[in-house]
């Protein structure tokens, strides 16, 4: 942290301690050359992750519609709701961790049915049949004989 008085480049910190909102870090330094004390605030900065749709259109990444997807998914089946946080987690966490700024829904998509292929077979059909649109029966039966022939 450069010294707002004399400009050098080493300092250290004399004390460390959240702020009232508990947002940010409030740290006291001291320069290393001239001594002088100064204060610094240091908060997680906050990635705008935006979703680009199918019609190239843009959303801000939602986990609420993740995970509403998942439960449609997965109704009245039985697969937990700790294991679709689990996933919903999983793929956020994966997601923020590429470091890119813009994801695509088909990379979301491909996500969450690796998942639910290991977690809920009819759960993952149902995803796949949503997700991927199948226009008609032998669309859909591909599919099914594609899962018949992995496991």
């Amino acid at each position: 942290m450069r010294c707002p008085f004399c400009d050098y480049e080493e300092s250290k910190v004399i004390d460390s301690r959240p702020t009232d909102e508990g947002l940010a870090i409030r740290r006291r330094r001291e320069c290393l050359k001239c001594s002088k004390r100064f204060t610094t605030y240091e908060k997680v900065e906050n990635i705008p992750l935006m979703v680009i749709k199918k019609d190239k259109s843009r959303e801000p990444f939602n986990a609420d519609k993740l995970m509403n997807g998942l439960l449609r998914a997965c109704e009245k089946r039985p697969v937990s709701l700790h294991d679709l946080e689990k996933i919903v987690s999983e793929i956020e966490g994966a997601i923020y961790n590429s470091l890119e700024r813009e994801v695509t829904s088909h990379q979301i998509g491909e996500m969450v049915m690796e998942r639910l292929k290991k977690l809920d077979e009819v759960a993952y059909v149902r995803f796949a049949s949503v997700y991927r649109q199948f226009k008609d029966i032998n669309t859909f039966l591909e599919e099914l004989n594609k899962l018949l022939k992995d496991t």
